[in-house]
């Protein structure tokens, strides 16, 4: 398996993209040199302002500005302004590659956070004091000083940059402890950050909240493979950055982190998921690599052609698995910081696919640059390390001759003693002397021949670098010029889309505006019927009670006051008559009587006196016992009323009520019949139950004047009527009508 190629956990020093980053340039130039030498607040823009002139390759300038800040904060006998504008220097004194300044500032900063009381101020010198020690491999002293960092933020008063700065110290002690393999503690700190993120409701800290918990989950997963929950937790915190950033893309001040997060999901997707994953792995590389184009931050462009060339040379692809190695090498030759680990990863991959193709020594070359690369970034005294591999080859075969030599010289020791013995003593010197003299002469053919291969290597390195170089720049113009043709392509298919869809808005808004009008004018019609009906029904009710009173008063004044009068005279001629016509006339009158109540009964059916006088309840109480005898009882109850009716609507109300109660008694038989009227929040509920014969509502519905009549006038309360019955169970009659009801 190929190693992990090109994912970045995250870069302090990623450079703005133009767009962005100089809009936010001119925002932080105008509101530093906007603000007066005497304000305080200068001393903090004047750090933000420098950190973006930094980023944007103004180091100079920055520098400028910081030191003529720090000047002019010295002379305060406040020192927190001194202490922060010192830290800036020193990280970016770090970050310039001048460590030694770099102590020098951060020093000073310490000293002057000693003397302010100031504990923001004293937790950002301390971050800053880790973020240097971190850098310069001594995590532990670093550690301990980003902890008092958190110490000093979390005692502070809130302000507007707090929450940045413990964010960044989270971030910080993330990837301290990423490095230590000490899981928990990064997932403390990863989940720290990500919820002071939401908190700020900040989207790029969102963002890189989402990043760190994703290499979080991705880096244990490596060391715990079959906890695939692991590895699907990476992919949801990157999808999440993903959605994150797509959703706030105006707001991103690095729009290359779209890349960034693009690599990471084609390199999960390729390394640790099912082949089914390989589209999506191969569609991210490629948002990965034009994201990275466009911002040009070509270490993430490298990153992207070094996920393709991983998947090609799985299929055995090594020449298109070269090609995108060459691409990832030119784009890497673009960076201005140019990140060796990247390299390395590029140069052994080169290896591996000439190996592939046969090409041995083109393997070796790549391999040599893989070592040298190494070499370079791990350990100086580790440099060119196939050349001491050969030297130590050299040493070993003398080492062996040596040995040889000295097996050889203990024999002739021995030689010696027995010719001593035998009194040779000047024939052995001799043949000492000439063994010495041999031996020389070996060791100087053998330096020669050592010097000689060390000339022919170094001029094939040569020839081969030539060469090389040569073939990259060949390759580099043949994909200059395919960039050229894609982008003309890119643009025309861009062009054509952009008019389609104005096309296709245009027609879906005039279809939308014509669905508008249309819907408008059927609203309309619907209004205009629904006043037509209320009006007919308006003037129909008002005709039937205006019909009712006349007919009510032509009873009560005419025949009620004939009867009355017959009655009268009937009475009076009753005392004239014998005792046995006098019985029949008093049946007579009796029947007279009862003519009377039943007159009035109606007369005051037809307009109830109560009603108008004392409201529903009292006339619904008086028509409950009139209508009431000693086989039926009819209950009125109601429960929470306290907001009154209009008098036309309890008139109304009355006339429903009424008319479903004689139903009842007409065609029912019911022995009890109850009236409920509930007020609630926002409506009336009615309800008039019996307990008769019950009747088929479904069958009665469209046949019944009666029925038809409530629903009308339920209708014209805006009410609901609901109707509950069966043949044998007695009948339920609720209605639900708003309080806003008028008239």
């Amino acid at each position: 398996m190929v190693k992990k190629l090109f994912i970045f956990f995250f870069s302090l020093c990623s450079l703005y993209p133009i767009a962005h980053g100089q809009d936010m340039l001119q925002k932080l130039q105008s509101e530093y040199q906007g603000s007066k030498l005497q304000d305080p607040e200068r001393f903090y823009r004047s750090g933000r302002y420098a950190q973006a002139l930094f980023f944007n390759q103004q180091e100079d300038m920055a520098f400028h500005i910081l030191k003529q800040e720090v000047q002019r904060a010295s002379t305060l006998s406040e020192s927190k302004y001194a202490a922060y504008l010192n830290t800036v220097l020193a990280i970016n004194k770090m970050i310039a590659e001048e460590p030694a300044v770099a102590k020098q500032y951060i020093t000073k900063a310490r000293n002057l956070a000693n003397r302010t009381s100031d504990l923001e101020i004293k937790g950002y010198v301390a971050y800053g004091h880790g973020w240097l020690l971190a850098r310069q491999q001594q995590e532990g002293e670093a550690v301990k000083s980003l902890l008092e960092a958190l110490g000093h933020l979390d005692k502070a008063p809130k302000s507007k940059t707090l929450g940045g700065r413990k964010s960044a110290v989270y971030k910080e002690l993330t990837a301290i402890y990423a490095n230590w393999n000490e899981f928990a503690l990064q997932e403390k700190y990863s989940k720290l950050s990500l919820d002071l993120a939401r908190e700020q409701q900040d989207p790029m800290a969102i963002f890189d909240g989402y990043m760190l918990l994703g290499y979080l989950y991705e880096q244990q997963y490596l060391t715990q493979t079959t906890e695939l929950s692991y590895r699907n937790s990476a992919e949801t915190y990157y999808l999440k950055a993903l959605d994150t950033y797509l959703q706030n893309e105006g707001e991103m001040p690095i729009p290359s982190n779209l890349s960034f997060v693009a690599n990471n999901l084609a390199h999960l997707y390729f390394k640790h998921f099912p082949r089914t994953y390989r589209e999506k792995a191969i569609s991210f590389a490629e948002l990965a690599r034009q994201k990275g184009e466009e911002t040009k931050q070509y270490n993430l462009v490298a990153s992207s052609y070094g996920i393709m060339a991983e998947m090609e040379l799985q299929d055995g692809n090594a020449a298109k698995a070269k090609e995108y190695l060459l691409a990832s090498l030119i784009a890497m030759n673009k960076s201005t910081v140019q990140d060796q680990q990247i390299l390395m990863s590029i140069y052994e991959s080169l290896a591996k696919a000439s190996e592939e193709e046969g090409d041995y020594k083109e393997a070796i070359q790549y391999y040599k640059r893989y070592v040298e690369t190494f070499s370079a970034f791990y350990d100086q005294e580790k440099l060119n390390l196939s050349k001491r591999l050969e030297a130590q080859y050299e040493k070993d075969k003398q080492e062996q001759q040596m040995a040889t030599l000295t097996l050889e010289s203990e024999k002739k020791e021995q030689q010696i003693r027995l010719m001593e013995a035998l009194g040779l003593q000047q024939r052995q010197e001799l043949e000492n002397m000439t063994l010495i003299r041999a031996n020389q002469s070996k060791e100087l053919e053998l330096s020669k021949l050592h010097t000689e291969r060390q000339a022919q290597e170094i001029q094939l390195n040569k020839l081969e670098a030539k060469n090389k170089e040569q073939q990259i720049d060949l390759f580099q113009k043949e994909l200059n010029l395919k960039d050229k043709l894609n982008t003309y392509y890119i643009a025309l298919l861009l062009a054509f889309l952009l008019l389609l869809g104005l096309v296709l808005y245009a027609y879906r808004q005039r279809s939308k505006h014509l669905r508008q009008q249309i819907d408008l004018k059927n609203l309309e019609l619907a209004q205009e019927r629904q006043d037509v009906k209320i009006a007919t029904l308006t003037a129909l009710l008002d005709g039937q009670e205006q019909e009712r009173a006349r007919i009510a008063r032509d009873l009560h004044d005419g025949l009620g006051g004939l009867l009355s009068g017959t009655k009268l005279h009937l009475s009076q001629l009753n005392e004239q008559l014998l005792q046995q016509n006098k019985m029949k006339m008093e049946k007579g009158i009796t029947q007279l009587d009862m003519a009377v109540d039943e007159l009035r009964r109606v007369a005051h059916n037809l307009t109830p006196d109560l009603l108008q006088k004392f409201g529903l309840f009292e006339a619904l109480q008086e028509y409950a016992r009139r209508m009431s005898n000693e086989t039926l009882e009819i209950d009125v109850q109601f429960l929470y009323f306290k907001t009154p009716l209009p008098a036309e609507s309890e008139l109304l109300l009355y006339r429903i009520i009424q008319e479903l109660v004689n139903n009842a008694i007409k065609h029912a038989n019911p022995t009890q019949v109850i009236i409920q009227l509930v007020e609630e929040d926002n409506a009336y509920l009615v309800t008039v139950e019996d307990d008769g014969t019950g009747f088929d509502y479904l069958r009665q519905q469209g046949n019944s004047a009666g029925l038809l009549n409530i629903q009308s006038r339920v209708e014209f309360l805006k009410g609901v009527l609901h109707v509950q019955s069966d043949p044998g169970k007695g009948s339920s009659f609720e209605i639900t009508f708003p309080k806003s009801t008028t008239i």
